[in-house]
């Protein structure tokens, strides 16, 4: 696609936070037309700032081809398709949303049945990656949808991901493969967590514990990723601890809709509820290690500012 056929594409992403500030950056600098939307004039502002449009509500989406629904649960998806300012109603006909949030598969489905009915067309694709590959347009997107909305979002797909799933032509199956991507990121972040605090109860340096288990059998990428995180005594939100219990819980859900008992994402559900319950739930997901720290009094890495400033 040329440089004046993506001005010509009308995109709007509803949703400014980390993944959806990422992706609404990188197709900006790719080229494309793009206005982003969130309620927070910080949010909106930070994108100006960036080079892009921003507006305050999404029936001021009205005028775009693609929307991306990037906020953070299935009742926000709701509000911003179908609520009273929710940017449905006021598209084109055969215009296409984007569906990318974690929702239940079941909720998934039911939307692209609404949406159909209004004569648009959806993609349940939701995204994993974090935001630093959002805003360099290397997500996953785990899509599902008809062909022609598959064709339609090709170069917008091709501008913020690296790898796209096509998983079938019908809204649910992308939800369900991004729960099955959740249940495991979800205990991964709590193993890692659990682990750290034994190693750091038996007298390990912390530091070292990083060191060898990324180097051995029982790394994993949320232990590799998050760790980091409790080493620098940063809890600074990038995912927080209140998205895996939103997360987990529609494990939870799914589990039931479907007779299916799922008892290891439920203990790391309750590691995570735990976490919130202490005032740690708007802290980055790696502070469920805190729990810990209560329950067995272990001595965590403090900030470099904290350790200054005692």
């Amino acid at each position: 696609m040329s440089q004046h056929d993506k001005q010509s594409r009308q995109v709007g992403v509803i949703g400014l936070g980390a993944m959806g500030m990422g992706t609404a950056t990188a197709l900006h600098h790719q080229g494309f037309n793009v206005t982003g939307c969130d309620i927070a004039a910080e949010a909106r502002d930070a994108f100006i700032a960036a080079g892009g449009k921003s507006v305050a509500t999404p029936m001021e989406l009205a005028h775009c081809h693609i929307v991306l629904v990037v906020v953070v649960n299935g009742s926000q998806v709701e509000q911003v398709l179908f609520g009273e300012q929710g940017v449905v109603g006021h598209l084109a006909p055969s215009s296409l949303i984007i569906q990318c949030a974690t929702v239940a598969p079941s909720q998934a489905k039911q939307l692209g049945e609404r949406v159909a009915a209004e004569g648009l067309m959806m993609l349940d694709a939701p995204i994993s990656g974090g935001a630093a590959k959002a805003k360099s347009g290397e997500l996953s997107v785990m899509a599902s949808g008809a062909a022609e909305a598959f064709s339609y979002a090709s170069d917008v797909l091709d501008g913020m991901a690296v790898k796209v799933y096509r998983l079938g032509d019908d809204p649910g199956m992308g939800s369900s493969m991004k729960l099955v991507n959740q249940l495991l990121a979800g205990v991964h972040i709590a193993t890692a967590a659990e682990a750290m605090a034994l190693g750091i109860r038996m007298g390990l340096d912390p530091e070292v514990i990083f060191e060898v288990i990324t180097h051995s059998a029982g790394n994993s990428w949320m232990f590799e990723n998050r760790v980091p995180h409790i080493l620098k005594g940063d809890y600074t939100p990038l995912s927080a601890v209140d998205i895996f219990i939103k997360d987990l819980n529609i494990v939870h859900q799914t589990g039931r809709e479907l007779s299916m008992a799922t008892p290891v994402a439920a203990s790391a559900l309750q590691q995570f509820t735990s976490a919130s319950g202490a005032g740690f739930g708007r802290e980055d997901d790696s502070a469920v290690i805190k729990v810990y720290q209560r329950l067995s009094g272990i001595t965590l890495p403090e900030a470099a500012n904290d350790a200054q400033e005692t």
